[in-house]
C-alpha cells in the first residue's frame, strides 16, 4: 500500500529523512525512534501533507501529496490535539463525518459504530474540554476510522493512556489489522511496539536503520555475543559443560542465586545444548536473554552508526 523510494525531505538546512527506501503493507507496522528520529516526517510524506524534497512518495500506488483518491482510503490520528473543545465527543465525530460527505442518517449510524469500537460511547456526550489526554486519543481514533479506511496512520496514539486503556487501544487496533487494514504507528517507546507489532522501521536522525521482522532484525546484530542467563541447579557443574564449548565467549556463576549467565555468539547453538542438559537430569528453571528485545537490538544497530 506504501511505497518509498529514495525519500529525503529537508528543512532548509535540517534534514528530516535521509535517503529512505521501504514498502508497508497490510497488518500493523511501527516506526520506531526517539523524538526526532523522522517519525513524523514519514507520516506527514505518507498522508500528503507535506513533498519530499527528493525521490518518489506513492500510497495506493498514486502521489498521496493533495490527493483526494488517496485521502478517502486513509486515516489519520496527528500527534496533537486540535479540537474544537466546546463540542462533546459525540458531535466532534459526527461533524468530521459530515466533512466527509456523509449523510445525516449515516453520519448518525456511522458515529455510533466508531464511538463503540473505540469505546467511548458512554463518554460521548461530554465535552471535550474536560476529556482526559487518552480520551482524547481515542476520540481521535473514532474520527479517523469514521470512513473505514484501508490504511490508518496513528502518530504516538498511546501517548496518555493509562495501562488498561493502552491494551484496550492495542485489541482495537489488532481487529483493524485482522480485517486486512494496514496500520502504522509511531513510538519511541520500546515496550509498546514489542505488544503490538512484529514488524518496525526503525529510524535515527532521519535515516532508516531496518526494517523486517524484529527476529530478522535481531540476526544483523548476530556479531555481537549474547547474553544468557540460566537458574537451576547444579550450576557450577552446568558451567564447567558450557566452558569447553566453541562458540561460548565467557561465562560467570552466581550460587547464591542458581545462576549462571553466558555471553555467546551463537545462540540457537547454545539453546540446543541446554535442552540437551535438561534431558540428562539437569534441573532448569528459567532460562532469560536481557539481549532478546528490542531495546539490546536499537542500542546496537545505533550504536553501531
Amino acid at each position: 500500500m506504501i511505497e518509498l523510494t529514495g525519500v529525503s525531505r529537508w528543512y532548509g538546512d535540517v534534514i528530516g529523512l535521509n535517503d529512505v527506501n521501504c514498502r508497508i503493507g497490510s497488518g500493523v507496522t511501527a516506526l520506531l525512534g526517539q523524538n526526532g528520529a523522522g517519525k513524523s516526517t514519514l507520516m506527514k510524506l505518507i498522508t500528503g501533507q507535506i513533498r519530499p524534497t527528493t525521490g518518489e512518495v506513492r500510497v495506493f500506488g498514486n502521489d498521496p501529496f493533495s490527493n483526494t483518491q488517496v485521502f478517502e482510503k486513509l486515516g489519520y490520528c496527528p500527534d496533537i490535539d486540535s479540537f474544537p473543545e466546546h463540542l462533546s465527543g459525540r458531535e466532534f465525530v459526527y461533524r468530521m463525518g459530515r466533512m466527509m460527505g456523509y449523510d445525516h442518517e449515516t453520519g448518525v449510524r456511522r458515529t455510533e459504530d466508531v464511538l463503540q469500537q473505540v469505546g467511548m460511547s458512554d463518554r460521548a456526550d461530554r465535552s471535550v474540554k474536560g476529556y482526559s489526554k487518552g480520551m482524547r486519543q481515542r476520540i481521535k481514533l473514532a474520527q479517523a476510522i469514521f470512513h473505514d479506511p484501508d490504511l490508518l496512520l496513528l502518530d504516538e496514539p498511546l501517548n496518555g493512556l493509562d495501562p488498561v486503556g493502552r491494551r484496550e487501544f492495542m485489541d482495537v487496533l489488532q481487529g483493524l489489522a485482522m480485517r486486512g487494514k494496514a496500520i502504522v504507528v509511531s513510538s519511541h517507546i520500546l515496550f509498546e511496539v514489542e505488544q503490538m507489532t512484529r514488524s518496525i522501521l526503525l529510524l535515527h536522525r532521519g535515516r532508516l536503520l531496518a526494517s523486517g521482522d524484529v527476529s530478522e532484525i535481531r540476526d544483523l546484530i548476530d556479531r555481537y555475543p549474547h547474553r544468557i542467563k540460566i537458574r537451576g541447579d547444579r550450576v557450577r557443574e552446568m558451567a564447567g559443560r558450557f566452558a569447553g564449548l566453541p562458540f561460548v565467549v565467557s561465562l560467570s556463576v552466581n550460587e547464591a542465586l542458581d545462576e549462571v549467565e553466558v555471553q555467546t555468539r551463537q545462540a540457537g547453538d547454545f539453546y540446543a545444548v541446554v535442552g540437551d542438559l535438561a534431558a540428562e537430569g539437569f534441573g532448569i528453571w528459567e532460562i532469560e536473554s536481557p539481549d532478546n528485545n528490542l531495546e539490546s537490538v536499537y542500542e546496537y544497530l545505533v550504536g553501531a552508526q
